[in-house]
């Protein structure tokens, strides 16, 4: 018996979803090595980001602080 209208969306979602991640399996797992932050976007689609971009961030910040 064939998959009904909900099912076949299901499947359909479930195998691109598949699909992204296999596409982008090497670059992920290079990012997760290197402790980045990594969020998906779309299809194909990823941002990644180092953390230790905040600690610049909060040091710049101090430093404005204290230099007025």
């Amino acid at each position: 018996m064939p998959p009904n209208g909900s099912n076949w969306l299901l499947l359909i979602k479930t195998h691109v979803n598949l699909a992204d991640r296999a596409l982008c399996a090497d670059q992920d797992r290079w990012a997760q090595e290197l402790r980045w932050t990594v969020n998906r976007t779309g299809f194909g689609a990823r941002l990644y980001r180092d953390p230790r971009f905040d600690l610049v961030r909060e040091v710049e910040e101090v430093g404005r602080r204290f230099s007025a």
